[in-house]
């Protein structure tokens, strides 16, 4: 239920901000003055606007949000030496890696999982599961939260929101397009916007939508390698690949974090073949393959 109502408000947000935003610059439409043929420029801007919205307010709301999907419990005053473990060691991370603290939460998962986001490098969320606390060992947990300090020291949540961004931009542009050259071309009309409009772009959207991310999980796999690199750096080679290396070992456990928050995990599951090229995450052997090369 609170998924929903998060979806609902979400996307009332972004038509608000979006609507506001198109009327202060004066945006009326992207038809030409004929009335048949699209105007690009005036396209191209409905999209940005709408296409980075999402991603933006996404963006904005991303901490919120996971407490809120997870479950996760922020550590304000450790109440067990665990806790003041886990604290003690992401403010140790946090300053090696250059950042202000993060705030730390554990979230109720069996699964050995944990997940990095926030809006930027400096006010960020950092939360492991209560079943990868309980079956790691020290330092494999350390290179973990070392590996997602990596995600919020190099930016990742913004660049993956930037990217996204780009991506709507695109996919609602060239749906329209192909929307319009059905209406007009195929469907001959020449009055306004048919139904063959409508239909052919929501049908375009789709199968555009599903080419576009393939190209959002290539980068998020690319920075996944680059999280990994950080973790070494910050916790040493050896523990960030017996940290994986556990994770390999439990890979056939359920994965149960919401699919928005996927690519800010550390333990994305497995997908093989075609279903590969939408993994958020490389497989976990091509990870320690890249840090025994890296020495």
């Amino acid at each position: 239920m609170m998924r929903i109502l998060l979806f609902v408000a979400t996307n009332l947000a972004v038509v608000l901000v979006a609507s506001i935003t198109l009327s202060l610059f004066g945006f009326n439409g992207f038809m030409a003055a004929n009335g048949v043929d699209l105007d690009l420029s005036q396209l191209l801007v409905f999209c940005a606007v709408f296409g980075f919205a999402g991603s933006i307010v996404s963006l904005l709301i991303s901490k919120w949000m996971a407490k809120m999907s997870t479950g996760t419990q922020i550590i304000t005053q450790p109440r067990t030496r665990h806790e003041q473990w886990l604290l003690q060691t992401v403010e140790e991370l946090s300053r090696e890696a250059g950042i202000k603290m993060p705030e730390v939460g554990i979230f109720p998962a069996y699964e050995a999982n944990a997940f990095a986001t926030g809006w930027n490098r400096n006010d960020a969320l950092v939360a492991v599961s209560q079943g990868l606390l309980e079956r790691f060992s020290p330092d494999e947990v350390r290179a973990v939260l070392a590996h997602e300090i990596g995600h919020v020291a190099n930016g990742d949540m913004v660049t993956l929101a930037l990217v996204q961004g780009v991506v709507n931009t695109f996919v609602m542009f060239f749906a329209r397009i192909i929307g319009n050259f059905v209406d007009k071309v195929i469907f001959k009309n020449e009055e306004g916007q048919g139904i063959a409009y409508y239909v052919a772009t929501i049908v375009a959207e789709l199968v555009l939508g599903i080419l576009a991310s393939i190209i959002v999980m290539w980068f998020s796999r690319r920075r996944e390698y680059r999280a990994d690199d950080a973790g070494a750096r910050l916790a040493g080679t050896g523990a960030m690949i017996n940290a994986l290396q556990r994770l390999r070992a439990e890979q056939g456990m359920p994965v149960q974090m919401p699919d928005s928050l996927h690519a800010f995990g550390i333990n994305g599951g497995l997908k093989q073949g075609l279903a590969g090229l939408l993994m958020s995450h490389p497989p976990l052997e091509d990870r320690i393959e890249a840090l025994r090369r890296r020495g």
